[in-house]
Formats: structure tokens, C-alpha cells, sequence
């Protein structure tokens, strides 16, 4: 019997205290960090994982970078190790798992998520500026954008006072790409292709109306000029329900007069096929290099 009962996330001190034996501790903990345990009668998530860090890490740190991505939605590993911003001057322990920054943060720069302190969705596009390829650093806007932890505004505010940052010259290169109708990290990476090729810039989550007028379909990326529209297949798609909803709109998009190309997986490992297939698509339907 132990003297107290333990929270899900416990230190080895608490631990002490409750009086487990070693035994004990082992048979009902996860050592995740040193001194920093997660009970095993609960599932070991992300944010569990981060509570099990900030119980060994000085006061005031808090989740940045990927971690920070990850606990926001974003499109990034959430793998080992973890990464932890503390202010300057504070003690930074060196600890297997654990990658700790430094970092002087303004008051809008730190949030809370579901208790947990989190850089806001601003420093945290901001962080991984320095880190990311320019075509994961939209898809990665793009997710924080639409889940709401980021606008054109704020973003503008962080990267006005970010001169002499890491990464600062590439996430003010990168931010007037970023669209908050992305609906998935691959379309993101769609878009930027397109945006930087030579080609027209794509609209996202083009409309389509049947002859009445109605909305019958949303087209991933699209030319409305051209008619031409790009398709993402994701896994959901191979789902039987889904598949003959996606061939339902297909076929009303086709009988408008829309040409409909579609990429999957295996077509955004790089730019080169999306891009040269659209270049194609759009010469049959009438567009001509500098005449858009």
C-alpha cells in the first residue's frame, strides 16, 4: 500500500513520497524522462508526455518547435525528443529526450493549451522557420491557420519584432503564401508547388456550380479560367461510401466542363510531376506561357 495516491504524471520525488518501492514504481510507471514518470494504466500520449517533461524541467518552460506543432494540429513529428523553450537565464539540465532553446518571448508569444504552456501559433511558425523546408513551412501555416492559431494579423505582429531570428528572412518570404483553406497538409504542399512554378497561381477550394447556379462540388485547387481543377486522394478516399461520393462529383464536375487531375501519395514526394502534368492540363485547355 502506498502512503498517497499518484497523479497519472508523477516525479520520482512524488514517488518517494508515496512511498513505492522500486518494484512498484516500475510495475506501474513509464520512466519517460529521468525523474519523470507516466502511470501505465493510462495511454501515453503527446500531452502526457509534455506534462511528464515540464514536472523535471525549471519553471516557466514550455512547449516549442515540433512539440509545440504537434500539440496545435500542425503537420510535424512529435517524436523524441521533445522541444522546450526557456528565457534566457534560466538553469538549462541536460536530459536524454529533451531538446531545450532559449528564447526572449513577448507576452502574446505564450499560450496555454488544455493547461499545458505552449508557444502561440505565431512563435511556433516562427521557431520552425528555422528548421522546415519552405514547402513544409506552408503546410504547416496553412494547419495552424485553419485550426485558428493564427491569422495574417498576428503573424505580421510576431514577424515585425522578429529581426535577427532564426529563420526570420524565410517566414517573411513564406507568409503572404499561407491560406487558411488548405484542408490538408498535401494540398498545402500542391499549392506551393504551384505558386512557385511558372504557372498561374491556383485558387484553393474552387466552387462548383451546376447550371442553376447551385454549389454541387469543391474542388481542392482549381483554374477557374481554364477549368481545370487538382484533386488530393487521401486514404479517406478508398473508404466504399467515400469513394462513390468522390465519383458522384467527379462525374457532375466533368459533365460542367472541367478537367480533373488527380494525385495521390506517390505524387508528393516532389514538384516535378504535379507541376509539369498541370503545365500540360492547362495548354489543352487554351492557356498560354505569359499570357495570364
Amino acid at each position: 500500500m502506498t502512503k498517497h495516491l499518484l497523479p497519472p504524471v508523477y516525479t520520482l520525488a512524488a514517488a518517494d513520497v508515496a512511498e513505492l518501492t522500486r518494484s512498484q514504481r516500475q510495475a506501474d510507471g513509464v520512466r519517460v524522462f529521468r525523474g519523470g514518470y507516466v502511470s501505465r494504466s493510462v495511454e501515453l500520449t503527446l500531452p502526457l508526455t509534455v506534462r511528464a517533461a515540464l514536472q523535471v524541467l525549471p519553471e516557466g518552460a514550455l512547449a516549442s518547435h515540433s512539440t509545440a506543432g504537434a500539440l496545435l494540429g500542425a503537420p510535424v513529428g512529435a517524436g523524441l525528443p521533445l522541444d522546450f523553450t526557456v528565457r534566457p537565464g534560466t538553469y538549462r539540465a541536460r536530459r536524454l529526450g529533451l531538446r531545450i532553446h532559449v528564447r526572449s518571448l513577448g507576452a502574446g508569444d505564450e499560450i496555454r493549451l488544455d493547461g499545458l504552456p505552449t508557444t502561440s501559433g505565431a512563435q511556433t511558425w516562427l521557431d520552425l522557420a528555422a528548421v522546415l523546408a519552405d514547402d513544409e513551412l506552408v503546410a504547416v501555416g496553412d494547419a495552424l491557420w485553419r485550426l485558428g492559431h493564427l491569422d495574417a494579423e498576428i503573424l505580421a505582429e510576431r514577424l515585425a519584432r522578429a529581426n535577427g531570428a532564426r529563420g526570420v528572412v524565410r517566414a517573411r518570404a513564406c507568409a503572404p503564401l499561407l491560406s487558411p483553406l488548405a484542408m490538408s497538409r498535401p494540398e498545402s504542399l500542391l499549392r506551393y508547388w504551384l505558386l512557385t512554378s511558372p504557372l498561374p497561381d491556383p485558387q484553393p477550394q474552387v466552387a462548383i456550380h451546376d447550371r442553376w447556379g447551385r454549389v454541387v462540388a469543391h474542388g481542392d485547387l482549381g483554374y477557374p479560367e481554364w477549368r481545370v481543377l487538382l484533386e488530393y486522394e487521401g486514404r479517406q478516399h478508398a473508404d466504399q461510401e467515400q469513394f462513390g461520393r468522390d465519383v458522384d462529383r467527379y462525374s457532375l464536375m466533368g459533365a460542367d466542363g472541367w478537367l480533373v487531375l488527380r494525385f495521390a501519395g506517390r505524387h508528393i514526394t516532389g514538384p516535378t510531376v504535379v507541376v509539369e502534368r498541370t503545365r500540360r492540363a492547362l495548354l489543352s485547355r487554351g492557356w498560354r506561357p505569359g499570357a495570364d
